[in-house]
């Protein structure tokens, strides 16, 4: 049975929007923009270092930079799910990836025949820590972009932050 896990909260305010940083109290576990007309009363979580090394992850980021570390991430999900966010997060800062790029990938790791992309696109989509687990330099097979839970908006200017241009894998 799982435990009760208390979570903690904080905004930052991004150049794209709000985003809501969220914590265990020693790892980050969630990173995502916040909705618009989402509450704004989000429990503090006090002066957590995680919040600190996330928010000056996010300041470079957001300052044209490759950060260069990883703020310390718990992430919780199937196997599936994690085969294919450590996948993500290996795609280095600039470039870009397909689904099926991915699939491939995961199917090797998982040892399976095959993979679909499909299958993919749903585990990217619920990747709980956007940006550093960088699910939106993942395009379509034809280099369009393609589904961002932020909004393609978003998406597209990330990629132009990043100067992506080249392709990983």
């Amino acid at each position: 049975m799982e435990q009760n896990i208390e979570l903690f909260f904080q905004y930052y305010a991004s150049p794209l929007g709000r985003m809501i940083l969220e914590s265990d109290g020693e790892a980050l576990t969630g990173l995502r923009f916040a909705r618009p007309g989402a509450r704004q009363d989000a429990p503090a979580a006090g002066k957590l270092p995680v919040f600190a090394e996330t928010a000056r992850w996010l300041d470079l980021y957001f300052g044209g930079e490759d950060p260069g570390f990883t703020p310390e991430i718990s992430l919780r999900g199937s196997a599936f799910r994690q085969a294919v966010w450590t996948i993500l997060y290996t795609v280095p800062y600039g470039t870009t990836t397909t689904y099926g790029e991915i699939a491939a990938l995961a199917a090797e790791q998982l040892q399976v025949p095959r993979m679909s992309a499909q299958a993919v696109g749903g585990a990217v989509g619920h990747n709980p820590v956007a940006l550093i687990i960088p699910c939106h330099r993942v395009i379509g097979k034809d280099g369009s972009l393609t589904g961002y839970a932020a909004g393609l908006d978003r998406k597209q200017a990330l990629l132009e932050l990043e100067k992506a241009s080249k392709k990983f894998f």
